[in-house]
């Protein structure tokens, strides 16, 4: 199957970076702004980044600890000279009296991995574990990339800057029997055994998704599935798991359908993993799932595509499969008027209303933030915060909420010029 958007990762990422850094022209702000909205959120940039220590373009979202503490990376800056514009960086921002202070936590030297697009999980040990679209070996000059594990320092740190250590837990290497190019989420499950997608290689050069196992001291890589094509090519935001321990993902493209796209279910039978493709996207219910999956406690899951759709522009969709009979049943629940709709998954709230970002979408183009809730038998959409380019701009990453209902995100490009972390309050 030939597909018109597989190219290099470092390709990739300079057409993205580029389209969004001619379309804005802008002053330097300050640090930290505040805009209200007509649906009475405040809307707080809390970092702009400097492409120095602190990186350059956060692109894989949020997570957050029990304290309230966020976490991501960046993916360029930092000091590294093996990477044109850096190889990337991992942050934590802290509550600092009334404001966030940021505090870098490791830079990447191309070698232990380069360009971090997907966002960092919390492990049962406390470490932080992510992956690298790129670094490490193979793969011409670029690396195939690597997935890795961080670890705080082992005693109290009375320093300013508190790097922490990185573990390289895998590197991918290409080629029919591995992967290339891990992005998107990773899951663990219950026995500590991590779970994932890469966006190239496997037997078909179509994508894969892997599992990483404790061996002795290290880890070990088994492929549980190659897209072929015909059932998916291209996974780019990897895995999600149910009670079951079954996972879900969704590809790019694939399926009957141009770009098309499938969401697809790895179930595990006495230790043989099978693929079933629980949808095919076939324009007018999108196109392009670009964004990651979630499920609620009855077992629905919601998700977005970048495009498709049939709202003006095709501006990408949510929507939601629903088990049925043994099949599933897709409900439409929103089209996006934009040109790049929703890159990155949905968050739930404890009220089951959603939340997302998109890359184009809004008043502006830049992007936005969106709220949808269930409401007498229907969605309803609430826009809160369209990016204007000197606020942020091209959000790719994921939503976090905390105990109070405020939500965190970053956005790719924009601020001072180099991406920004961002808050809403209610």
């Amino acid at each position: 199957m030939t597909n018109p958007s597989h190219m290099p990762a470092v390709s990739f990422r300079r057409k993205l970076f580029r389209c969004a850094f001619l379309m804005i022209t802008f002053p330097l702000v300050l640090a930290i702004f505040t805009t209200p909205s007509a649906q009475a959120q405040t809307f707080t940039v809390l970092h702009n980044f400097t492409r120095g220590q602190d990186g350059a373009n956060p692109w894989g979202g949020l997570a957050m600890d029990a304290a309230g503490n966020l976490y991501g990376t960046a993916t360029q800056g930092g000091s590294s000279t093996n990477c044109q514009g850096g190889c990337g960086t991992v942050f934590k921002l802290t509550h600092a009296g009334s404001g966030w202070t940021l505090s870098p936590l490791y830079e990447f030297q191309k070698t232990d991995g380069e360009y971090p697009e997907g966002r960092l999980i919390f492990g049962h040990d406390g470490r932080l574990y992510g992956t690298t679209g790129q670094g490490g070996m193979g793969c011409s000059s670029t690396g195939c990339g690597i997935v890795f594990a961080m670890s705080p320092p082992a005693s109290f740190c009375h320093s300013v800057l508190c790097y922490w250590t990185e573990s390289v837990l895998y590197q991918f290497a290409g080629g029919t029997a591995d992967g290339s190019r891990p992005t998107g989420d990773t899951v663990f499950d219950a026995a500590g055994n991590l779970y994932g997608t890469t966006y190239n290689s496997g037997a078909a050069d179509l994508g894969t998704a892997y599992e990483l196992s404790r061996s002795g001291g290290g880890w070990t890589e088994t492929v549980l599935h190659s897209f072929s094509g015909s059932d998916g090519a291209n996974p780019y935001s990897g895995l999600a798991m149910d009670a079951a321990g079954n996972l879900y993902g969704a590809t790019k493209t694939g399926g009957p359908y141009m770009p098309g796209g499938v969401v697809f279910q790895l179930v595990n039978s006495q230790g043989s993993w099978t693929e079933n493709v629980i949808h095919d996207f076939n324009d007018t219910d999108g196109d392009e799932p670009l964004g990651g999956l979630v499920l609620d406690s009855s077992g629905n899951i919601y998700g977005t595509t970048n495009h498709g759709g049939q709202g003006a522009g095709g501006g990408g969709k949510v929507f939601q499969l629903t088990p049925s009979g043994g099949s599933w049943m897709i409900n439409l629940l929103y089209n996006f008027s934009g040109i790049a709709g929703p890159w990155a998954d949905l968050a739930i709230d404890s009220s089951g209303n959603l939340y997302g970002t998109t890359v184009q979408d809004g008043a502006n183009g830049f992007g936005s933030v969106f709220k949808l809730t269930f409401s007498g038998g229907s969605w309803v959409y609430t826009d809160l915060h369209d990016f204007s380019g000197s606020d942020g701009a091209n959000p790719h990453g994921n939503i976090v909420i905390d105990r109070n209902g405020n939500l965190y995100g970053t956005a790719a490009a924009g601020g001072t010029g180099n991406g920004v972390v961002w808050e809403i309050t209610p």
